[in-house]
């Protein structure tokens, strides 16, 4: 196996927020690969994030983006388990990556649970037809269906979204990495979009107080 640097460890410690000694590891799993690194790293931290979902979150902090111009503004909530954390650098700088991540990609929901069943029913209903007039045949329909709803949430729920500064990763699993990091539960409570000339602003809450999945 080849010798994993300690250049390489701080690297991949530096990108994640993981620890030294997980960092080494992941990187000597991956044969000292990079990208493997990371996704070996992000399934561990989701494994771990999820232990911290259930955590109560009342702290945390109020972002904002105003894009140039003032034409286009976001509010978002963003929450965590204490006051010491919420007022952390760290933290800041990820309120306002999902502030301006809410600019630029114009989530209409939060989650996917906050999708009506009618605006569902009728996505469902498009993609059938879609797939019968391309001349597919039944018994892949289902599927079909199912793998283009999952686009239509990758692009109206935040959380499903790919992050705007780093599209290998939504923002969900943005989030679960800083769980990991912080060691506190993090949550995205709600936000709203307001761009001017529009009749009301875009906003989603989350209901309950584990992080979103």
């Amino acid at each position: 196996m080849a010798e994993i640097s300690a250049a390489l460890v701080k690297q991949l410690r530096e990108k994640t927020g993981a620890g030294m000694m997980d960092c080494k590891k992941a990187l000597d799993e991956a044969k000292g690969n990079m990208e493997e690194a990371e996704v070996i790293l992000r399934k561990k931290g989701i494994a771990a994030a999820a232990k911290r979902q259930s955590r109560s979150a009342r702290q945390g902090s109020i972002g904002t983006y105003m894009h140039p111009g003032n034409q286009l503004g976001v509010l978002v909530e963003v929450n965590c388990e204490t006051d010491f954390v919420a007022r952390t650098e760290d933290f800041q700088e990820l309120v306002k990556d999902v502030a301006m991540h809410i600019a630029a990609a114009d989530p209409k929901f939060l989650k996917r649970e906050e999708v009506p069943a009618a605006l569902l029913d009728k996505e469902r209903d498009i993609a059938a037809s879609r797939a019968r007039n391309e001349g597919k045949p039944e018994k892949v329909i289902e599927k079909i269906v199912e793998g283009r709803l999952a686009k239509f949430y990758e692009e109206v729920c935040l959380l499903d979204q790919p992050f705007i500064k780093d599209n290998t990763m939504t923002i969900e699993q943005m989030i679960k990495a800083k769980i990991t990091k912080t060691q506190e539960n993090i949550v995205i409570a709600r936000f709203a979009r307001f761009k001017v000339g529009e009749s009301g602003a875009v906003a989603a809450a989350a209901e309950g107080e584990g992080a979103e999945g």
